[in-house]
């Protein structure tokens, strides 16, 4: 797993030793690998966009630095950079917005209508951050909103569906549900390692259900260490951070189901991998 806030925070470790070794060596291959911090740079993007550049599949990380900084060649940044149009296109693909109020703006609503959209389900969070008060602000794509006022003109004007009225009624909030299942699915893109994958859909169950679908000590002792790391712009403190916790794990029940199932299908998978080669873990 590329540790996107690993590679931030070593980028300019690596960049200077990097330049150092450019320097000595004449400075003219044009695939020396940068990291995080120049690459963002390069393509003329804040940390946190470039950051979800890589969260989405736009940029995709080399080989990592030595501890584990993830590192880009400039060939990938120029592919990234010209598949999107330039930088104004590619700044377009990871722009988000966060909190109701930005959101309900770029859809051209109020506020308390974009947050039902939101919450039965309709528009799917991007990213996400625990403010001051310790409350959850959700990100979305700014891209994406644009295109659903496009394809769904009618669900901003007039009344609710039955359904959303019977959701509303409920006070469900499906809003985590559909972040993880997005976050999930992105990072089983990058990866097509079957312990790899395992570890993914592990990290998202609760402890106690990981215990029940993996009672194998050793085996729990691979998939955390193979764990992905929490998303960019998670909270280091601690009471801030426990709140984003509770949003990497699943929660309802049939979501847990959900998870459960589809992880014992990538053990068995792993499981095969490491009869074949004689090892518990990646090859």
């Amino acid at each position: 797993m590329m540790q996107m806030g690993t590679a931030l925070r070593d980028a300019e470790v690596t960049e200077r030793v990097e330049k150092a070794a450019a320097a000595q060596g004449g400075g003219g291959d044009v695939d020396v690998l940068v990291g995080g911090v120049q690459a963002a740079g390069e393509l003329g993007l804040s940390r946190s966009e470039f950051a979800r550049a890589v969260q989405l599949g736009i940029v995709r990380a080399g080989r990592p630095a030595t501890g584990g900084a993830a590192r880009y060649a400039r060939a990938e940044l120029d592919r990234a950079r010209t598949a999107a149009g330039g930088p104004d296109g590619l700044r377009e693909r990871v722009e988000a917005v966060a909190g109701a109020g930005a959101a309900a703006e770029v859809l051209g609503v109020g506020p308390s209508r974009f947050t039902r959209l939101a919450r039965c389900g309709h528009v799917t969070p991007v990213g996400y951050r625990i403010n001051r008060y310790r409350a959850v602000v959700w990100l979305y794509l700014a891209a994406e909103l644009r295109t659903f006022a496009v394809r769904e003109p009618g669900m901003l004007s007039g009344i609710a569906s039955a359904a959303d009225r019977e959701l509303t009624a409920a006070k469900a909030d499906l809003r985590p549900r559909r972040w993880r299942g997005r976050h999930v699915g992105l990072l089983l893109r990058r990866t097509a390692d079957p312990w790899e994958r395992a570890a993914v859909l592990a990290s998202v169950l609760p402890e106690d259900e990981l215990r029940e679908a993996v009672p194998d000590p050793a085996e729990r002792i691979v998939l955390a260490a193979l764990a992905p790391p929490p998303p960019y712009g998670h909270p280091q403190l601690p009471a801030s951070a426990a709140v984003a916790l509770g949003l990497l794990k699943a929660g309802p029940p049939e979501e847990i189901r959900w998870y459960r199932t589809s992880l014992d299908f990538a053990l068995t998978g792993a499981r095969d991998q490491s009869k074949s080669t004689g090892e518990r873990g990646p090859t």
